[in-house]
């Protein structure tokens, strides 16, 4: 049997058959010979048999359908598309190293799926999931919102933590509770064991992250998340395992295959996970009355910083306001809307607003009146009800405000009083226009 005919798992020990296996042949459905692999897993001297059986179970469901298992000498009938024997149990117990089938084609190496029907699978453990939060998973969803909530409440922080794939997941996720009102921190299950469990304080909530529920690091761990947390929430995708009996609450991100030819790849149980997370964070959020000005403050960089700015980031304040009072002189009035250089003054009673004068406000003067306007006072050629805003308003409510108004400055107010003016152009940074 040549090499290439061989489909190397990742996560299990694969070997050329021994002699004693050559003549083991078996067929399928349809008709494709099937070659016998020798599979190894093992595990440590103090795994609990209950925990053993579990994570065996998560490496046999992980087996594509076609697939034939040999224990010993004893094979057991092929896996239905569920992961489970037909007509028996799900698998718990193989002590015994088995033994997998698998299709071999012309080529040797077993029918690829294409990038759409791999993107299909992960959609339809997003719908999986969809459809048990909305069924018996959402008492739970709805307990871990509750227990994160109550934890900021009380100056706490959701410390997320998870390993390999689960661990980047939980990365992201630990970054969408910050963006979304919730502080939280990523703890990395082995540094942890060497020094950074120091990160988590009484009054944090826990989030870990394991597939499997059984990954040594975080179980390691159990002890003092439960005993220094005030809660353990967890995302599992065995609900029997070591960590979701163990968590306060265990959120089921169980799927039906991973998107992977191999069956192996952590894909669509990841996908479930960060959506999963994102839902949690999103929910949190809500829950707190998060709104968009908070939103705002946490992202002061980047495209989305700008999209975001407020008004009082961006207006002209102090020395830089062109101002001048009612009883100003219109040659006074032209010169110092030509001095500050924004094509307008703001009229003032002492600091409170009382009208406003514009290169278009002078021109149309000067039209009606001729030379006689410059013998007028500010307070006779002003606008006395100009467009104003708050300086806490978003830079993009400014922008729709001179648009539907067809003006280039607003006066910023606070009480009444003058604090600042925002023209046009200081909005073509944001590339908002």
């Amino acid at each position: 049997m040549l090499l290439s005919e061989l489909l190397l798992l990742a996560a299990l020990e694969v070997r050329i058959p021994g002699p004693e296996h050559q003549d083991q042949r078996a067929e399928n459905e349809n008709n494709y010979p099937l070659i016998p692999l020798h599979v190894r897993i093992t595990f440590l001297k103090r795994t609990h048999s209950q925990e053993k059986e579990r994570l065996r179970e998560g490496v046999l469901r992980r087996l594509p359908a076609n697939s034939l298992l040999f224990y010993s000498k004893w094979p057991v009938r092929p896996f239905m598309p569920q992961g489970r024997v037909a007509g028996q149990p799900r698998l718990r117990s193989f002590g015994i190293s088995p033994s997998r089938l698998i299709r071999s084609n012309p080529s040797g190496i077993m029918d690829a799926l294409t990038p759409a029907q791999l993107v299909r699978i992960e959609a339809r453990a997003l719908d999986a999931l969809a459809a048990r939060l909305e069924g018996a998973m959402a008492s739970g969803f709805a307990r871990a919102v509750d227990l994160i909530v109550r934890c900021g409440e009380g100056r706490g922080r959701v410390v997320v933590t998870g390993m390999g794939k689960s661990g980047i997941i939980a990365q992201k996720i630990a970054a969408t509770l910050n963006s979304t009102g919730s502080p939280a921190l990523f703890l990395h299950p082995a540094e942890a064991l060497h020094g950074d469990l120091g990160m988590l304080a009484r009054g944090d909530v826990v989030l870990a992250l394991s597939s499997s529920g059984e990954t040594e690091e975080i179980l390691r761990l159990l002890p003092m998340l439960k005993r220094t947390g005030d809660a353990l929430i967890s995302f599992c995708c065995e609900m029997g395992s070591t960590l979701a009996l163990a968590s306060d609450v265990a959120l089921d991100t169980g799927v039906e295959q991973e998107a992977c030819a191999m069956g192996l790849a952590p894909t669509a149980s990841t996908t479930a996970m960060l959506a999963l997370g994102d839902a949690l964070s999103v929910a949190v959020s809500w829950k707190k009355g998060f709104r968009q000005e908070n939103f705002a403050d946490l992202h002061p960089g980047g495209k989305l910083g700008k999209k975001l700015a407020r008004v009082r980031e961006l207006m002209h304040s102090g020395e830089a306001i062109p101002k001048v009072d009612r009883t100003t002189p219109m040659p006074s009035v032209i010169y110092e809307m030509s001095r500050k250089g924004l094509g307008m003054t703001v009229v003032t009673d002492g600091e409170r607003l009382a009208g406003l004068i514009s290169d278009g406000d002078l021109r149309r003067l000067l039209e009606r009146k001729g030379p006689e306007a410059l013998a007028m006072c500010a307070g006779e050629a002003m606008n006395a009800a100009p467009k104003t805003i708050a300086a806490q308003e978003f830079a993009a409510r400014a922008l729709s405000v001179m648009e539907e108004n067809k003006i280039t400055a607003l006066v910023v107010v606070e009480s009444g009083l003058v604090t600042g003016v925002l023209h046009l152009h200081d909005l073509w940074g944001l590339e908002l226009i």
